[in-house]
C-alpha cells in the first residue's frame, strides 16, 4: 500500500497585532508575518531552528520584529552610506528610515499552492502607482517563497516605469547558532570586504570567518555558497545565492546588544546574521521594464561522524 504525504498546512492566526502564516509539513514548520512579508522563524523537525527568532519579539503593527528576515528594499541600512545613484531615488523630505521603506507595511498574500512535496507563497507589496511615500517610482515589489526539503525566498523588483532606477536590497537573514564562539563561516576566504567598524576600510579576508567580537562586515565578489559550520550542533547550514555578489556579516556581541530592542542580553551567543544582498557596487540598476531577482536558498547538513 502506498502512503501518500500529507498536503502542507498553511493556517492564519494573529501574534499580537500582526497578522502571520504558519506553514505545517511532514517535516517542518515555517511561520511568515504578513507586515513586511518577513520569515519570522524556520525550524525542520527534530532539529535546532535554522532561522533565529529573538525570545523578546514584540508583534506590534509599524515596528519590526527582531530575528528571521526582514526585506530591506529599496535601500539596505543607512541610505546615506549607499551609492550616490541609490541616494537620488528618495525624494521624501523625512529622514530616510534604516533599511528601506517595506519592513513595517503591509504586503498582500496573493497566492498558496500547496502540495504533497512543497509549498509556495507569493507575497506582494502593492504600493501607489508613484511608489511609496517619498519614493515615487513605479516599481512591483514580489517575495516568493518556495518550502521543500530547503527553504527558499526569492525578491523579485520590476520596473514598470518609463525611467531607470537604481536600488540596493536584502534578505537580512538571521541564523540560529549554538554559540557563536564556536562557529565559523566558510566560504569567505579571498574574498575583499568592508570593515565598517573601522572606518569602512577595504580589507580582504583570510581563512574561514571566526567570532571574536562585534562583527559587521560587507562581503563583496562573493562565490553563490557560503555555509556556517556549528560542531556543536553537529551541521552545516548552507546558503546559496543567485542575483547576488554581496552579503552583510553581522553579530553584536556584548556592549551594542544591550542598546537592542527587543534583544536579550546574552542573546548575541546565539544568532549570527548573513544578509544576502545587493549594496555597494553591487546595487540594482533596473532599466524601464526590467526585472530583477535576488534569491537564497537554505538548508543545513549533518556532519560526518
Amino acid at each position: 500500500m502506498t502512503t501518500l504525504s500529507p498536503v502542507p498546512q498553511v493556517e492564519r492566526i494573529e501574534l499580537g497585532e500582526l497578522v502571520c502564516w504558519r506553514v505545517r509539513t511532514s517535516g517542518a514548520e515555517l511561520l511568515i508575518a504578513q507586515q513586511g512579508a518577513q520569515v519570522l522563524s524556520y525550524q525542520r523537525d527534530g532539529e535546532a531552528p535554522l532561522i533565529w527568532l529573538s525570545e523578546q519579539a514584540s508583534y506590534r503593527k509599524g515596528q519590526g520584529v527582531r530575528g528571521g528576515v526582514p526585506v530591506c528594499w529599496p535601500w539596505f541600512g543607512d541610505l546615506q552610506r549607499n551609492p550616490a545613484a541609490v541616494q537620488q531615488m528618495y525624494r521624501g523630505s523625512d529622514p530616510a528610515p534604516a533599511h528601506g521603506l517595506v519592513r513595517n507595511l503591509d504586503w498582500q498574500l496573493l497566492e498558496v499552492d500547496a502540495r504533497a512535496d512543497a509549498v509556495d507563497l507569493d507575497f506582494a507589496f502593492i504600493q501607489p502607482e508613484q511608489g511609496p511615500a517619498g519614493w515615487p517610482h513605479n516599481v512591483d515589489l514580489r517575495l516568493h517563497i518556495h518550502l521543500d526539503q530547503r527553504l527558499h525566498l526569492s525578491l523579485s523588483s520590476h520596473n514598470r516605469g518609463t525611467q531607470p532606477v537604481s536600488l540596493s536590497q536584502a534578505l537580512h537573514t538571521y541564523f540560529a547558532v549554538s554559540d557563536i564562539h564556536q562557529v565559523q563561516v566558510e566560504g569567505l576566504a579571498g574574498s575583499h570586504y568592508i570593515e565598517t567598524l573601522h572606518d569602512w576600510e577595504e580589507r580582504t579576508q583570510h581563512g574561514d570567518l571566526v567570532f571574536e567580537g562585534e562583527t559587521d562586515r560587507i562581503y563583496l565578489d562573493l562565490p553563490e555558497r557560503v555555509s556556517i559550520l556549528d560542531p556543536a550542533w553537529q551541521r552545516r547550514v548552507h546558503l546559496h545565492s543567485s542575483g547576488s555578489r554581496s552579503a552583510v556579516v553581522w553579530n553584536p556581541w556584548i556592549d551594542k546588544s544591550l542598546r537592542l530592542s527587543q534583544f536579550a542580553s546574552d542573546a548575541w551567543q546565539r544568532m549570527l546574521c548573513i544578509e544576502t544582498a545587493n549594496v555597494l557596487d553591487d546595487a540594482v540598476q533596473l532599466a524601464a521594464g526590467e526585472r530583477k531577482s535576488l534569491a537564497v536558498s537554505l538548508w543545513a547538513e549533518p556532519l560526518s561522524r
